[in-house]
């Protein structure tokens, strides 16, 4: 009982065959162990209240508005307080609550119905990219689809900063960062001062774009290439006023990742194996690094300034929809900023079910609940902030994060593991005032063994659920309007994969033991629902797949550019050497718009709008 009430560790639950299991005390040990003893505090370090809700006092009481407005409180807060985040102070005492006033509802347009893309932006290769897609073609990709298809919105996979050393980082879902973003997706050549010196960087763009060659990316290749050029403009410029105010913006967060990356250059990208003195980023070794090192820590200001430019030029054509991943790199940036939050020796992942029958270890470390609550959920807020800005929308991998993770001990299958509660009213408050305030809808990846209790909170919250065609056991036209609509995801086999048969014997090959019965079942689906017969091709199938989708009346329907090329294999395969996270799509953007295939989806998609239109 203790565990559950000052730990948050479950001592059982079901797992996805509908079993209880227990949880050893070794578990629970070794979990607690890694939170350490919550600190007792005589007043809760944090609220969070819905707008027009009040809290009565102890005693007499100051409180700061976010705006820099004080009130004198008496006995109880006003219920008519600015949604924000607000510092309460006793007059008896110096510790400072943090007050959250929120609006309880996430942003969501009403009547909203919308279609897109649903890209690895990494893989949408262009013939002016250098080995990799950028956000040029982003921003290319967005123009064609929304003034040709009418088009809300692009999905685009995480962009969070990789370390800036080799080797690259593959996954998008394993991130140093994820408030700063991924140097490798700068057009070069859109760089302020690049015109001026482009015979300097002609060599470098030739070697670039001979990379798209291959198929496969490589990613040490574009980084060299790309930082290279980047040293070339830096030389060069002279300061600009809006970058002076990116910079003051963004603040000590900036400074921090800016002089993690400076030290990442020389001690490499784990932080947890650089010399003591650099560990902590409050320390006076970093702190003079700032100063000594001042060009290298103004270098990576000035990149994360030019991506966001050039994000900001992207969203400018279409709503982006930005996705974020349920944790970071241990070694990473955001882990070094913020490692008295972050839990040592465990991961999360999930246990043991159907599909993964030893369970899933993903190396990310869990954020500890009561060192979050202790530091009024700025490493959370800051987060949502980070993915949420040029956005109209974000989807929030494995939602199921805001209520509790499966935490795996060091060393222990995951199997071993256990759950760990997290105070999911206050983190969705959170999520749906910065949600408000980016004026972006927010989808919660709700897939696999999810609670009830959860489901309804998030569909009270207005966040949408994400429905698949592979899981849902209706047709499209029976999903619930605040939802997103898709057939597959990165990590699901894409419909050319499924129906040839080529997905199930890529997994063999890998030795996965994949669930050949239910694989089957899925294709006898997918023919039944699309009224094809067996020998039907590929492109048949795909179109009727997507004309399918259509009549969902969900608020987005999202398709996968992997299927609006016919592409066999799916983006992710959750297995050791293989070439997830590093395959381009077969054919350059451009390829895209002359397209039989990609315009019959875009053309159902948009024209399931007047299929749904609300009743007046």
């Amino acid at each position: 009982m203790e565990s559950r009430r000052r730990y948050g560790i479950d001592k059982r639950y079901q797992d996805a065959l509908g079993n209880w299991r227990e949880v050893t005390e070794e578990t629970c040990d070794a979990l607690r162990a890694a939170m350490g003893e919550p600190i007792t505090a005589q007043d809760d370090p944090v609220w969070v209240l819905r707008r027009g809700h009040s809290k009565r006092l102890r005693t007499r009481a100051e409180l700061t508005l976010e705006d820099g407005a004080v009130l004198a409180i008496e006995t109880a807060l006003p219920t008519d307080l600015p949604l924000g985040y607000h510092k309460l102070r006793y007059f008896d005492g110096e510790q400072t609550i943090t007050v959250i006033v929120t609006p309880g509802l996430c942003y969501l347009p009403e009547h909203l119905r919308i279609w897109g893309w649903s890209a690895q932006l990494y893989a949408l290769r262009s013939s002016a990219s250098w080995g990799l897609g950028d956000l040029a073609d982003l921003r290319e990709l967005g123009r064609w689809s929304a003034r040709e298809f009418q088009a809300g919105v692009l999905l685009i996979n995480p962009l969070g900063a990789a370390a800036p050393s080799l080797p690259q980082q593959p996954s998008p879902y394993f991130p140093s960062s994820r408030v700063y973003r991924n140097l490798l997706y700068l057009r070069i050549e859109e760089i302020p001062g690049a015109a001026e010196i482009s015979l300097d960087l002609e060599h470098l763009a030739a070697q670039g774009k001979a990379l798209n060659s291959e198929r496969r990316i490589d990613r040490d290749a574009v980084f060299t290439l790309k930082k290279e050029a980047l040293e070339l403009l830096w030389a060069r410029f002279s300061g600009d006023s809006r970058f002076d105010y990116f910079c003051r913006e963004q603040g000590e967060q900036l400074n921090r990742f800016a002089a993690y990356c400076a030290l990442a250059e020389h001690h490499g990208g784990d932080w947890r194996k650089w010399p003591s003195e650099y560990r902590k980023p409050d320390s006076s070794a970093v702190t003079r690094l700032a100063v000594d090192q001042l060009g290298r820590v103004r270098f990576y200001q000035w990149v994360q300034w030019l991506v966001d430019k050039q994000l900001a030029k992207a969203a400018g054509e279409i709503p982006l929809t930005q996705d974020l991943p349920i944790g970071v790199d241990p070694g990473g940036a955001d882990a070094w900023a913020w490692q008295d939050v972050f839990a040592e020796r465990v991961s999360v992942g999930s246990p043991p079910d159907e599909y993964n029958v030893k369970g899933q270890n993903w190396g990310l470390p869990p954020m500890i609940p009561w060192k979050l609550r202790a530091a009024g959920y700025q490493p959370f807020i800051d987060t949502l902030r980070g993915a949420l800005r040029h956005a109209g929308g974000l989807r929030i991998d494995h939602v199921m994060g805001l209520f509790r993770l499966f935490w795996i001990p060091q060393g222990a299958d995951p199997s071993a593991g256990a759950y760990v509660r997290y105070a999911d009213d206050e983190l969705l408050g959170i999520l749906a005032l910065e949600s408000e305030r980016a004026r972006a809808f927010i989808v919660g990846e709700d897939l696999g063994t999810v609670e009830e209790n959860a489901r309804r909170k998030l569909m009270d919250s207005r966040v949408l659920s994400y429905r698949l065609l592979w899981f849902e056991a209706d047709s499209p036209a029976h999903y619930p309007e605040r939802a997103l609509a898709a057939i597959t995801t990165h990590d699901l086999p894409t419909v050319a994969g499924l129906w040839s048969g080529t997905d199930l014997e890529a997994q063999r090959k890998l030795g996965l033991q994949p669930n050949e019965e239910a694989t089957y079942k899925l294709r006898e689906k997918l023919r039944s629902m699309t009224g094809v017969n067996d020998q039907a091709p590929v492109e048949t199938v795909i179109a009727r797949a997507y004309e399918l989708l259509a009549q969902a009346p969900s608020a987005v329907i999202v398709a996968t550019l992997e299927d609006a090329l016919a592409v066999q294999e799916r983006p992710n395969i959750p297995a050791p050497n293989t070439d997830s996270w590093c395959l381009a799509l077969p054919e350059p953007r451009e390829s895209l718009q002359t397209s039989a295939l990609a315009s019959a989806i875009a053309l159902n998609l948009r024209d399931r709008r007047s299929m749904h239109e609300p009743q007046t």
